[in-house]
């Protein structure tokens, strides 16, 4: 049985590793620090400074930066948040005034705090659910929903309820019906897989933080694709991980890795081989090959997060697994049908070994007794209709991206991207822009979007913002003039 183990191209430099590992320093980059500050502006509402010196006492507040961290440079932060070093200066001064900064010669501005410390805050990933400011919120690629669920709601009968109703509806590992279909789902994509070694989740980011709860302690160390899925860096991130990167960009990662191996020994590798989030781009079979072959000939535990497989603009069938070239209790797998069908239909899944399984069902125990079960029913239901469900995904997908590649060409903006292999985004560059600045400036005017550095370990790729194309309000034609703009003022 195997376990986790213990503990130009090539980015991993020696600069690089040693600011990944950096993980006990109370300095916090100002990359990181503009993240935190969501919603503390906006044109016209106030003297920056005074807003600014609000939103970092809240920030101390509610202990979503320690007490004692060093908070960056007035140049480096103004330069982040796009504003004059003065406001940032203006700010300081604020906070020292009242108590909540200690400046000293040589050693910078520490904050000070009277919060509880919690869990660490989340960059304001989440911030735009469930808000609706009137502004245009392009910082989420999420789809709505296909009218195949409410057809699925519409086919559940009395006697399917009822029949459910005769058990006490706390199904830990999931219901056991859907447990059988999402292991079909795996077979039929050549992956043996039983029932037993599905675990149920409420969608993939539970599957996600599970699977870093579960096999990684803290201190830990897991490499990490640069870039890579925003959601899995902060959950390794809580969890006191020591994220190390490598290149998202195909064999080039694999090589990277080869080399690694003899100074770094990790707990896992975390990986998106089939659909890449934020880049949209998925790995060919030699170089699904090239990975798989340094995984197991290092023996490394390798998390294979599968959740945008399904919105492929090329294919029908289910994503070829990394797992089925890798030995059998050396993965995790990751899947959700809140990709592709309902971002509201929370239901996702992991498959692995039943020792991991088990491990990991105990800890989901201690937050959720079962998903929910009415939409388990609808899921077995939903899982009959992906290849219906994948077409018509992806019509919509390419109309949208062949739009918003027509709409950025007539803009003359002079980005650059490599048109992705599915998703709902477009991970683009901005030469000579400051990303972070950027998407500050864009907040003020009311427009959300996502900087590079969100999807970075080392919050690098300060000159890529990540471009949701799948909007069907004309949001990012309304936007577009007002982010072109931005990023011309960040430079």
């Amino acid at each position: 049985m195997c376990e986790p183990p213990e503990g130009g191209k090539d980015h991993l430099t020696a600069i690089g590793l040693r600011r990944a590992m950096m993980g006990g320093m109370d300095r916090i980059p100002p990359t990181r620090l503009s993240r935190l500050l969501t919603g503390w502006s906006k044109e016209g509402t106030g003297a920056m400074p005074q807003l600014l010196a609000e939103a970092l006492r809240e920030l101390a507040q509610r202990g979503d930066v320690a007490p004692g961290t060093v908070l960056p440079s007035q140049r480096a932060l103004a330069t982040a948040l796009g504003v004059s070093r003065s406001t940032v200066t203006a700010a300081y001064g604020l906070l020292e005034a009242e108590g909540w900064l200690e400046s000293r010669q040589g050693s910078g501005s520490r904050l000070r705090g009277s919060g509880s410390m919690g869990e660490p805050a989340t960059e304001g990933r989440l911030a735009s659910f469930g808000t609706r400011d009137g502004g245009i919120d392009l910082s989420s690629g999420a789809l709505d929903g296909l009218s195949a669920v409410a057809a699925a709601v519409g086919d559940l009968s009395a006697d399917d309820l009822t029949a459910a109703l005769a058990g006490d509806g706390y199904l830990p590992y999931g219901l056991p019906e859907l447990r059988e279909g999402i292991a079909e789902y795996h077979r039929s994509a050549g992956l043996p897989t039983a029932a037993e070694q599905i675990l149920v989740t409420a969608g993939s980011q539970q599957a996600v933080w599970l699977i870093t709860q579960g096999l990684v302690e803290p201190g830990d160390t897991v490499i990490v694709e640069d870039p890579t899925y925003r959601g899995a860096l902060e959950a390794l991130r809580a969890r006191g991980a020591r994220l190390v990167p490598l290149p998202a960009d195909g064999a080039h990662g694999a090589r990277a890795l080869a080399r690694l191996a003899g100074h770094v020994r990790p707990r896992l590798v975390y990986l998106q081989p089939s659909l890449h989030n934020p880049t949209g781009l998925g790995m060919d079979e030699p170089t699904r090959r090239a990975w798989a072959a340094v995984l197991a000939e290092q023996g490394l535990y390798t998390v294979e997060d599968n959740a945008y497989a399904e919105l492929s603009l090329h294919h029908d069938a289910a994503p070829v697994s990394l797992a089925g070239l890798l030995p059998p209790a050396a993965t995790a797998t990751v899947g959700t049908l809140s990709k592709l069908f309902w971002g509201g239909l929370r239901l996702g899944w992991i498959r692995a070994s039943t020792t991991v399984i088990r491990r990991l069902a105990d800890i989901k125990k201690s937050v959720d007794l079962s998903c929910p079960v009415v939409d388990q029913m609808l899921a077995v239901n939903l899982l009959r209709q992906l290849p219906e469900a994948r077409a018509r995904r992806r019509s919509r997908l390419r109309e949208r991206l062949a739009e918003t590649e027509r709409l950025l060409r007539d803009q003359h903006t002079g980005w650059r991207w490599e048109r992705p292999d599915g998703g709902s985004a477009l991970w683009v560059e901005i030469p000579g822009a400051d990303a972070e600045a950027t998407a500050q400036l864009a907040r003020r005017a009311g427009v959300l979007i996502v900087p590079g550095p969100a999807f970075s370990a080392v919050d690098g790729f300060r000159h890529h913002v990540r471009l949701p194309f799948a909007d069907r309000d004309g949001g990012l034609e309304k936007a577009l003039p007002v982010l072109v703009d931005c990023a011309r003022r960040s430079r």
